[in-house]
Formats: structure tokens, C-alpha cells, sequence
């Protein structure tokens, strides 16, 4: 087909509208769906993508001609895949398209020639076999400690694939292993060009866009993990742009998780689960320290359980999340944190009364369990801590936070906030001193974010047989979280977290946007004439959250809203609330 004009996404910040060109001849065979180009616009020279060859034009009017194709860029599935994001997530499609790109210029007359066939891979366990048996979404249930690297090899013996994984270094170091057991396997974003000629694409959260050709799998290791979700707007989740892209290519898609989350769970065809016997294998002890019967005013962070394992041999990391949470209060008569009705979140003092920072809830200064109206501050803080433990164990304590370069290799005991867990490679006993922290949390997600505490602590300390142990102080023991752990049974745990969940109308049994920006009001007033979408806000920080039934609905009422003068940023499936 002769190409005489292309519609194009310019890269130009705050700018939505597509634009027509026409296409010189010399440059005809360089420009495809995807192909990366620079165009005359308003005067500037700037970057764009042809997103459809020879659209209707008006034949009165005269196109200005591209001026340069720069670069190979995404194939015609992937930004049609990147239009979808752009219209679920309500982003510009343009930094959708930037994700989906090379990281560094691709020659157009480059021929991607097919990958010759590697050596015959290992014969799969019937049940990784199993897992890519057919298209659609499956969710295998695997031991934080169990090895995952045969659905890797399951991937692999599909044909060319793609596997997501949380970070860089993983990916890393599942790509080599899969390369020596006989796969080529490439690393997205260094290897983006050689992933055009087959083989298995390994990443973190880009790599979903990997230009794999005839793409036969994907898989995703740790779905849960909060870092598959872009902050940035549009905030997509690789797992559910995995799913999304499997589904348009009829392939099957796995997911793999210690604890799957509940809209993994919804989304899935099936739910594959291991033994009792390998699942309990693959998790360590996991002990709870009821700290209720102890004197808020008095107990301190340090609980005779957590001083046992202290002055025990072995190497203690103890973790306290202090960025980014609510006060909390105890009673100072029984105890008890003050929650909210249903429990499920933390409350405030504020003007003379207590808050809920998630829900609606008001009521005066009183203990809700014993009617006590003396309530205490729960104070916390890693610098503080590091200098008691260093008094009850008797040596030097290390301190990991969030700015820190490298975990202190010396000390036997260190303490920190959560980047402790993702510092420290090997550790005896995970102790969190106050956990309630994480499974109060004024966040829908609070509970799965918890867990992914526990899993990644698991990992730490290792599987049952070495002896390591996770210690969780907490005011909560009997919340389902810890009940899960516990017994190494994430299914209690996410047979609760859906009843809340549905209980609730949170995702998956709803949709949420958080609108923000000085004329936020203005800009969601059509949506009261809508009885299938609801508008709750705006909260104490002038913020909206949009709620609807469905995230197709929800991305349909958004998207169809005019436009108002001044900034609004929407944020579809928030990260922080």
C-alpha cells in the first residue's frame, strides 16, 4: 500500500489533538504504524508517532510533510495497546507511547532478522505445563521461597515471550538463568531493538511494551508488588496492561504471587494453588507478639519476645514504616488502637474530636472498646529506635532509610524503614515493631501492601527448614493478614480481604479516580446527573474521589467530561489512597 499521509501523536506536553501530514516518497518504505518521526508544529520541530497510515483527510486541504523518520519505534500492537492505557488510565497518550519506546534510536532501515532456534529447553513440571495449557489469565499461588523459574522456562517453551518482574536486578538475574538453561533472553529497556527478533523479553515494569514479535506468553512474577504501578500519570499497572495485551493476542497470560491480590483473583480464568505440605515449606515461622495487654504509656517499641531474639545469635533486621502514615492512638486503660467502627482503619485526633483520614467517621475523644477517655500517642522513629536497641543488645545498631546508599555490613542488628528489606540480602529473624502501622493504614490497599511486607521478609529470612523467623509486634494479632501468615495460608487471607472489599465497594468491586486541581468541582459537575457514578470529596486536601462501578464506565464518564479552564490531574486506580 502506497503511503501518502499518516496521523500523528505529537510528544509535546499538555497536547491531546492528533495531527495529519503528508509522507515524502523518499521516506514512504521507512514509515509504519509505531515509527517515530519529527514533524513541523506551530512553527517548532518536534517529536511525534505515526499512530495510523493514510486516515481520511479533507483532500482541500494541504499537509505539511514529515520531516524526518528518527527512529523504529513501537509495533502497531503495542500503540494500539498504548491507546487502551490512555483511555482506561485518562493519560496522554503521548507519555503512554514514551514507555512503549526505544530508549535510544533505532536506525529505520534496520532489519530485525529472526532469532535461529536455541537448544531444547527442559521438560516442564505437568503443573507449569498446566499453567500455559491455554489463553487467558491464570494465577498460580507460589511459596515466597519456592523457585520460579520453570513457568520462566513455560514461557520460553510457548515461543517468544515476555516476563515482568519488580525490579532491574531481578530481571537481571532471571534472564541469565533462563539463557543458560537454552532461551535467548533480552533486557528491556537496554535490549529493546534485539527484542524485535524474538526470545524472551525480561524487565521491570517497561518491558510489558517489549516489541516482541508473534508473542506466545507473558508472565508476571509478584503482581502484587506495588512497583508494577506507574505513579506517574497515566498510573497503569503492568499487570493489568499484561493481561490487556495477552487478551488481544489470545495467549496465555500468568500471573505469579505468594498472596495474589484481589483484582488478579477477578481477573482470572482460573486459580492454580500448591500442596499445603511445599506452600507451608516456603514460608518461615512467622510469630506474633499481642502487645494489647501491655501499658501503652510504659511499653515502650521492645517487646520480651523481640529482646529474646536480640540477644539470640544471628543477624536482626527490625523495620519501622514511619513515612507516610497516620497518628496513631491508644487507650491508656485497655489498650486497644483507636479504629474505626468496622476496625479496618486508624483515627485521629482533630479539633476536639476523633477522624477517620479514610471514611466519614466523627466521633468524640472515647475509647470504643472500654469507653476509656484517656488516649495516648504512639510516637515512632528509626533514630530513636536504633539508639534503644543498641542499649538492649548490647553492640552497635545499623540504620536503613529510604536515603540510604548501602545496608551497613558490619552490624549484627540494624533498623529502618522499609528500604531495609530491599537493602539487606540475608537476615536470621525480620522483626516489625509496629506493624499496626501498615494494616491500619488510611489506604483501601493497606492490607495486600502488609502482606507484601511478610512476603518480601520471607524472603529474607528464607524458607521453614533454615530456621529464620519474621516477629510482628502488633495491638491487631487477630487480623487477617496475620492469620494468613500465621498458618502459611494466604487463602484466609484473601477470603477476608474480599469480603471487605465487596463490603466496602472498593477495586475489584469497584473503580476509583482521585480528581485534584483548582477547579476540580467545576470539572466533575456533569457527573451528578449520572445515578452510576458517584463523586465523594472533596477530602480535608481539596481532593476528589470519583467512584463507579466498572473501570470501563468509569474511564467513559471521565473521558467524555469537557474541558475547564485551569488544571485538573486525574489520577484513575490511585496508588496512595
Amino acid at each position: 500500500m502506497q503511503v501518502v499521509a499518516v496521523r500523528v501523536v505529537p510528544n509535546v506536553s499538555g497536547l491531546t489533538k492528533l495531527f495529519d501530514y503528508a509522507v515524502p516518497d523518499a521516506l514512504c518504505d521507512l514509515v509504519h504504524v509505531g515509527t517515530m518521526v519529527r514533524v513541523e508544529l506551530k512553527g517548532r520541530r518536534v517529536a511525534g508517532w505515526v499512530v495510523q497510515i493514510n486516515p481520511e483527510v479533507d483532500d482541500s486541504l494541504v499537509l505539511r510533510p514529515l520531516l524526518k523518520v528518527s527512529s523504529v519505534g513501537p509495533p502497531a500492537e503495542v500503540v494500539d495497546l498504548a491507546a487502551w492505557v490512555a483511555d482506561r488510565w485518562h493519560g496522554r497518550l503521548s507519555s503512554v507511547l514514551t514507555s512503549a519506546s526505544p530508549p535510544t534510536m533505532v536506525n529505520p532501515r534496520s532489519d530485525a532478522q529472526p532469532l535461529t532456534s536455541a537448544r531444547p529447553l527442559p521438560e516442564l513440571p505437568a503443573n507449569v505445563a498446566d499453567a500455559f495449557s491455554r489463553p487467558g489469565v491464570t494465577v498460580v499461588r507460589v511459596a515466597p521461597n519456592s523457585d520460579v523459574t520453570p513457568y520462566l522456562l513455560g514461557a520460553a517453551s510457548q515461543g517468544n515471550a515476555i516476563v515482568v518482574v519488580p525490579g532491574v536486578a531481578e530481571a537481571r538475574h532471571l534472564a541469565s538463568v533462563v539463557k543458560r538453561a537454552g532461551a535467548a533472553s533480552h533486557i528491556v529497556p537496554r535490549d529493546w531493538d534485539s527484542c524485535r527478533r524474538g526470545g524472551i523479553a525480561f524487565g521491570a515494569r517497561s518491558a510489558v511494551w517489549a516489541p516482541v514479535p508473534e508473542l506466545a506468553a507473558i508472565v508476571v512474577v509478584d503482581e502484587h508488588d506495588e512497583s508494577l504501578q506507574e505513579e506517574r500519570n497515566p498510573t497503569w499497572n503492568a499487570r493489568d496492561v499484561a493481561i490487556e495485551r495477552a487478551r488481544q493476542a489470545g495467549v496465555p497470560c500468568v500471573l505469579l504471587s505468594p498472596s495474589p491480590t484481589a483484582i488478579a483473583i477477578a481477573a482470572a480464568d482460573r486459580v492454580l494453588t500448591p500442596s499445603r505440605s511445599d506452600e507451608r515449606a516456603g514460608w518461615p515461622v512467622v510469630r506474633v507478639a499481642d502487645r494489647r495487654s501491655e501499658d501503652p504509656t510504659r511499653a515502650g517499641l521492645y517487646s520480651p519476645q523481640l529482646i529474646q531474639l536480640l540477644r539470640s545469635p544471628g543477624r536482626v533486621v527490625c523495620v519501622l514504616n514511619r513515612k507516610g502514615r497516620a497518628q496513631m492512638l491508644a487507650c491508656t486503660s485497655c489498650g486497644e488502637l483507636v479504629r474505626t467502627e468496622d476496625g479496618e482503619h486508624l483515627m485521629a485526633e482533630r479539633d476536639g474530636e476523633l477522624v477517620s483520614l479514610t471514611t466519614d467517621e466523627r466521633r468524640p475523644l472515647f475509647c470504643a472498646v472500654c469507653g476509656g477517655g484517656s488516649l495516648k500517642r504512639l510516637r515512632v522513629g528509626i533514630a530513636r529506635a536504633r539508639e534503644e536497641l543498641e542499649a538492649l543488645a548490647g553492640e552497635p545498631v545499623g540504620e536503613i532509610s529510604s536515603g540510604s546508599d548501602d545496608a551497613p555490613a558490619n552490624q549484627r542488628v540494624i533498623v529502618g524503614t522499609e528500604a531495609a528489606l530491599h537493602q539487606v540480602t540475608k537476615a536470621d529473624v525480620v522483626a516489625f515493631l509496629d506493624f499496626d502501622q501498615e494494616l491500619l493504614a488510611p489506604r483501601y490497599r493497606s492490607a495486600e501492601q502488609a502482606m507484601a511486607l511478610l512476603i518480601r521478609a520471607a524472603r529474607l529470612v528464607g524458607p521453614r527448614r533454615l530456621g529464620g523467623t519474621i516477629l510482628v509486634q502488633t495491638r491487631n494479632p487477630d487480623h487477617r493478614v496475620l492469620a494468613g501468615a500465621v498458618r502459611s495460608d494466604p487463602e484466609r487471607f484473601a477470603v477476608e480481604e474480599r469480603k471487605v472489599r465487596q463490603a466496602m465497594e472498593y477495586p475489584p468491586f469497584a473503580a476509583l479516580a482521585e480528581v485534584s486541581g483548582a477547579p476540580a468541582a467545576e470539572f466533575l459537575a456533569p457527573l451528578a446527573t449520572f445515578a452510576d457514578t458517584q463523586v465523594l470529596g472533596p477530602g480535608p486536601d481539596g481532593r476528589y474521589l470519583v467512584k463507579a462501578a466498572t473501570p470501563e464506565l468509569l474511564a467513559e464518564r471521565i473521558n467524555a467530561l469537557p474541558k475547564v479552564a485551569g488544571r485538573v490531574r486525574v489520577v484513575v486506580d490511585p496508588p496512595r489512597i
